[in-house]
């Protein structure tokens, strides 16, 4: 359907400009200077085709790609908002040591260098948790009452062009799982605890990486929601919500 109303739309527009050129020589009777000005149009058509391609379809690639990343922002602020922000306190709680905690520790003179910085450190971390040090009950009960936000945000289209929040969102789906598919978590043998332990490695490390991509757009964007998110940072003990 697409192509035959675009070779439809080329036709009309071919007929057009033959009747024009044929109306142009009957008002006229000047073939010579009619050959000349179409001669000079197709010389000049390929550097149209260089700007309306390369410069004017870039334009519009980097707006698109700028509203997308916009959405983008908006879908992972909801889950920070409603679901992430407790999630993280809850996870952290696991972490046996955080030797990287410094690096979550965001202040207000932070810079792009910084943040790289600070991003670098979190990849080469290696977040180790004891199973035994956070709540587990606790930890499934707040999951299972985010489940369905988790649902609906993973249905956004726009989440297919963020693979490392989608990475995110699955490892916490998994963790969901495991952690539904067990009972009494004191019963429980300690090789499936330590499995359970890399499930929580795996969502921490990735929602931990992705806070730190939230704040720094809520940074350049927002400074009023960069202001509260520093003041409820999860992985900052000494984080307070009150203005001082």
């Amino acid at each position: 359907m697409k192509r035959g109303w675009r070779l439809k739309f080329g036709i009309v527009l071919v007929a057009v400009s033959a009747a024009l050129m044929a109306l142009h020589y009957l008002i006229f009777r000047d073939a010579h200077h009619l050959a000349i000005f179409t001669l000079h149009d197709i010389a000049f058509l390929p550097i149209e085709v260089l700007l309306v391609t390369l410069v004017i379809d870039q334009l519009l690639d980097r707006m698109a790609k700028r509203e997308l990343i916009g959405k983008l922002n908006m879908v992972i602020g909801l889950f920070f908002s409603e679901t992430g922000t407790e999630l993280l306190r809850r996870l952290v709680a696991f972490d046996t040591v955080c030797e990287v905690r410094e690096e979550f520790l965001v202040e207000a003179d932070w810079d792009a260098a910084r943040f790289a910085a600070a991003k670098k450190a979190v990849a080469a971390y290696d977040f180790e948790v004891d199973t035994s040090l956070g709540d587990l009950d606790g930890l499934r009960e707040h999951l299972r009452g985010s489940r369905d936000l988790l649902v609906r945000l993973l249905e956004n289209p726009n989440l297919l062009e963020h693979d490392e929040f989608t990475n995110a969102m699955w490892a916490v789906f998994h963790l969901i799982a495991e952690l539904e598919e067990r009972g009494d978590f004191a019963a429980l043998p300690e090789s499936d605890l330590a499995h359970l332990g890399g499930d929580i490695k795996r969502a921490y490390a990735a929602v931990a990486t992705q806070w730190l991509d939230y704040v720094q757009h809520l940074k350049a964007d927002y400074p009023y929601l960069f202001s509260l998110a520093i003041r409820t940072n999860p992985l900052d003990p000494r984080a307070s919500v009150t203005v001082r």
